[in-house]
């Protein structure tokens, strides 16, 4: 859902009444992942989108009648090989959707959803948004926004009618900010399973947890050619983009327009000022040794998503053996990209940058970066799945 905050966020400010539909699970090639969603408010106007177009008219069927009839609604959409034309996705794949109906007077649910939104569409700071997806109906799409030093709000136990004591009826409120906390600190979406006891609601609940977080770093030392048109790349992919090279008469805010930051200094003096975490990609461009021995040195020790380095395969060697000379180890090396890029026969500056930047994304998400064609791995794959039991909580 937080994938479309911002018009959700607008909805919520205006007052409309709306539904929302999630995918919550996927098997098969599936062509979104859990978190997508399409919404549609009570004058027929659609935002998002659930499968690329595969099921869209009937997801956008399912909001409304929700919005007529008050009720949460989950269907499946897969592939009949027996009618063509039936509604399914093409891609052979299967979809679980959840539909909520939000409308303007829900409590506690509204509030919930707005904050969420509200939060997303800023950007600014780390939230989870946690809802029902299997489990005891009454508790079907209800949510609990969980805030990343572990405080929440909303959340399963207030809602009227419910049975049990006080104390049992915040067990899963208080387990369901656990998990999403957990989650939240990776980054990840992915679905938790709370088992019958840890729930206390008598059987298992299946919470989707969708994380919000500011949007990751490339950091790109050397302000070249080939650094703009990464630069440009970078942020069509939604990284924060700094440019750092130690040169001001090259790195200026008017040579990387695009960059969120243009930075003045040596590499590695202020790559020990900055906060990275596993998401932070770093990108070494300068192919000179006196910027990148002390920069690599500190990038292969630290907890990052990937540390590339540009150079021939000439350059590479040399600047492995400086590296080893100033006490780098042989695992550490391993972690090095160099040559940057995958092997594209780039020449130009934007096609290197989409070398470069089809390495970060094979790296993050456990491609091969071998041609689709005549491969048999799936087409969506990711290192960490964004889906499936992947905790279970007696």
């Amino acid at each position: 859902m937080l994938d479309i905050a911002a018009e959700l966020h607008r909805w919520c400010e205006e007052g409309r009444d709306f539904a929302v539909a999630t995918v919550v699970s996927v098997g098969g090639s599936a062509p979104r992942q859990p978190g997508a969603a399409l919404a549609v408010d009570a004058d027929g106007t659609a935002v998002g989108s659930v499968s690329g177009g595969c099921v869209e008219g009937a997801v956008y069927e399912l909001c409304q009648e929700a919005l007529r009839t008050g009720e949460t609604l989950r269907e499946t959409f897969g592939y009949s090989d027996e009618d063509a034309f039936a509604v399914g996705l093409t891609c052979g794949g299967t979809i679980d959707v959840l539909v909520t109906p939000v409308p303007a007077a829900d409590r506690p649910l509204r509030p919930v959803l707005a904050a969420a939104a509200r939060s997303a569409a800023d950007g600014g700071r780390a939230t989870a948004l946690v809802r029902v997806v299997d489990g005891p109906p009454d508790l079907l799409g209800r949510a609990l926004l969980v805030r990343s030093d572990g405080t929440y709000e909303g959340g399963f136990a207030a809602l009227p009618g419910r049975a049990g004591p006080a104390s049992d009826r915040t067990v899963l409120d208080r387990t369901a900010a656990a998990e999403a906390r957990a989650l939240l600190d990776a980054g990840r979406t992915a679905t938790v399973v709370v088992g019958a006891e840890g729930s206390r609601c008598g059987q298992a609940v299946t919470l989707l947890v969708e994380s919000s977080v500011p949007a990751p770093r490339m950091i790109v030392f050397g302000a070249i050619d080939f650094a703009s048109a990464l630069v440009r790349i970078g942020k069509f992919l939604n990284y924060h983009v700094t440019v750092c090279d130690a040169r001001p008469v090259f790195a200026t805010a008017h040579r990387f327009p695009d960059a969120d930051e243009v930075v003045v200094d040596w590499p590695h003096r202020y790559l020990d000022t900055v906060d990275v975490d596993a998401r932070t990609v770093l990108c070494v461009l300068t192919h000179d040794a006196k910027f990148d021995v002390p920069l690599l040195e500190r990038a292969l020790r630290l907890p990052v998503a990937y540390v590339g380095a540009m150079g021939s395969r000439r350059t590479h060697l040399d600047r492995l053996r400086r590296l080893r000379d100033v006490g780098v180890g042989e695992r550490e090396l391993a972690r090095l990209r160099s040559p940057i890029g995958l092997d594209l026969g780039a020449r130009t500056p934007e096609e290197t940058a989409l070398s470069i930047a089809s390495e970060i994304v094979a790296s993050r998400r456990g491609g091969s970066g071998a041609p689709l064609t005549g491969v048999r791995t799936p087409i969506h794959h990711d290192t960490h799945p964004p889906t499936g039991r992947i905790g279970s909580v007696a």
